[in-house]
């Protein structure tokens, strides 16, 4: 009877043990926060009304910036996607990985005096991701939308997530944003169903199936590339509201040239050649390498475009809420580059003035450039984290950040004790998100290529406190700016404050040589007399 009792005394003591062991492993799972990851495609810095858009519409991330922190010197790590998406995703420069442009890239033109170094074609299998970080630390990991950093067998599935949908790498939509959308995982929509709204729908399912494990959702929109076509009702609403509005436009466009040309156009020859009858007619580049900016804030379908991503936002922070994660759920919302106010597209190609909208999708006003371009308007980015360990609301910082910054971040709120990899070039931004002041120290970039949006020569750039200084690889100019007194880089000061020049051109120097980047050579094709209006591929 005596054995009896005690086996008995001993099971409840097992199972009990047992049962507190349970109540652990469930306590930890609770207690490791959830990550919502938003990133918007060629979303510009002032695309938000939270960060002074007077057209466009976002009253969901407006409200998500007053219950955590904006940051309005945040900055991608390249004006284009790819390169962009795999410093988010690595805490590494592009110009470490290797991978400066975007996915496959623009093909090298007889008229580029140099040619760009040779880059990975997908993310390197031995970079270790954010998500394979979380997946080894009990998280479900899952990506939504666009990826863009190599085809099969370097998809998703082989860089940390358990989950991708669609089925899909390249950096647009297969067929646009409407079903049918010849997207595999995504055969069963709707006729005319929104690819924003379906991408939405599938996170939340995602949401719904994880809510009892901690989740790292990578909510990556397709939207705002292009194409550009918004979801109808919003463009009807636009449309009426634009009606509403004074429709005076003194120039909806200017022109912008090289920086890097030695036979540059003064702003009064700029500004008489674009107010001429005959070129605003043409709408395609103008003498070479002059080049047309967007100036306002105007096209109905991108503004459907922003809004639709705005409105998905608040579906999926109302679920968030609605299964009592909020208080343990970090958001962030973040764009991988500038709006694209300069035309994507060639030398050659002309428009009608009913395609204006498809080919330049927003203004970056107050800031200058476009996607593409190395000053502020293809660089500078909103950024948006909220951190729920913290009762402050409504911060706003002007520390300078960048997208390699992202890993150590998210890496740090997940677990402060986490041993960040010598070898990550981001700094941890976390103490910002609770009201404390860290010294961040300089911000690179490096871009051996031409871009396809805007014909700016090649080169790269550091920002290090107000100044900021471009050095272009063409003919090796320099513009050195302080972005305190001068925000639209309106006032080259490299002239004047030659050693502050000296000393960031040097800075930029030993950097590149740090991270061994691959510089540019002289292209063995270049034609000096050919000319840019003509399409080499017709030759």
């Amino acid at each position: 009877m005596i054995l009896k009792v005690n086996l008995i005394l001993c099971f409840c003591l097992f199972m009990t043990s047992i049962s507190c062991n349970d109540f652990s492993v469930n306590n930890e799972k609770k207690i490791k926060p959830n990550i919502i990851f938003f990133l918007v495609d060629d979303l510009g810095w002032s695309d938000l009304g939270s960060y002074g858009s007077e057209f466009y519409e976002t009253p969901n991330i407006d409200s998500l910036a007053k219950s955590g922190i904006k940051f309005t010197n945040a900055y991608s790590a390249c004006h284009v996607c790819s390169p962009a998406r795999a410093s988010i995703l690595t805490g590494k420069y592009p110009a470490t990985l290797n991978l400066t442009d975007w996915l496959t890239g623009r093909p090298s033109m007889p008229y580029d005096k140099l040619k760009g170094p040779e880059i990975i074609q997908h993310l390197p299998y031995d970079e270790i991701t954010i998500a394979e970080t979380l997946k080894n630390l009990g998280y479900k990991t899952g990506i939504f939308g666009k990826w863009h950093l190599g085809e099969d067998p370097s998809d998703p599935l082989a860089h940390g997530f358990d989950v991708h949908l669609p089925d899909w790498s390249k950096g647009w939509p297969n067929k646009g944003y409407f079903a049918p959308f010849g997207l595999d995982g995504f055969d069963n929509s709707k006729e005319g169903e929104y690819l924003t709204d379906k991408l939405t729908d599938e996170a939340i399912k995602y949401i719904e199936k994880n809510k009892e494990d901690p989740f790292f959702i990578y909510v990556s929109y397709f939207a705002v590339h292009d194409p550009i076509q918004g979801r109808k009702d919003l463009v009807e609403k636009y449309t009426q509201k634009l009606q509403n509005i004074n429709n005076f436009r003194d120039l909806p466009f200017i022109l912008e040239g090289n920086p890097d040309d030695l036979d540059k156009s003064s702003k009064d020859e700029l500004l008489k050649k674009v107010r001429s009858k005959g070129y605003v007619n043409k709408f395609q580049t103008f003498d070479k390498n002059l080049v047309l900016i967007k100036q306002y804030q105007d096209n109905v379908e991108f503004a459907a475009m922003v809004e639709s991503v705005d409105q998905s936002l608040g579906k999926i922070l109302n679920k968030i809420n609605d299964l009592n994660l909020d208080e343990n759920t970090i958001i962030f919302f973040y764009s991988d580059n500038g709006g694209m106010a300069a035309m994507n597209g060639t030398p050659w190609t002309k428009l009608k003035k009913s395609e204006l909208d498809g080919a330049f999708s927003t203004s970056n006003l107050p800031l200058r450039g476009a996607k593409g371009w190395l000053y502020e308007g293809g660089i500078r980015v909103p950024l948006i984290i909220k951190n729920p360990k913290t009762s402050l609301t409504g911060l706003e910082s002007n520390l300078p950040v960048s997208s390699v910054d992202i890993l150590p971040t998210i890496l740090t709120m997940v677990d402060s004790n986490i041993k960040i990899s010598d070898d990550i070039e981001g700094v941890d931004i976390s103490p910002v998100t609770i009201g404390k002041d860290i010294n961040r120290g300089p911000i690179y970039w490096h871009f051996p290529h031409y871009s396809n949006h805007g014909m700016q020569s090649p080169g790269g750039a550091i920002r290090d406190g107000d100044y900021k200084l471009i050095e272009y690889f063409e003919n090796g100019s320099v513009q050195l700016f302080n972005l305190k007194d001068d925000i639209g880089e309106l006032n080259d000061i490299s002239k004047i404050e030659i050693e502050k020049t000296k000393d960031l051109k040097l800075k930029l120097k030993n950097w590149r040589e740090k991270v061994n980047a691959r510089m540019m050579k002289k292209n063995p094709n270049y034609d000096k007399d050919f000319d840019r209006n003509t399409n080499p591929w017709l030759n």
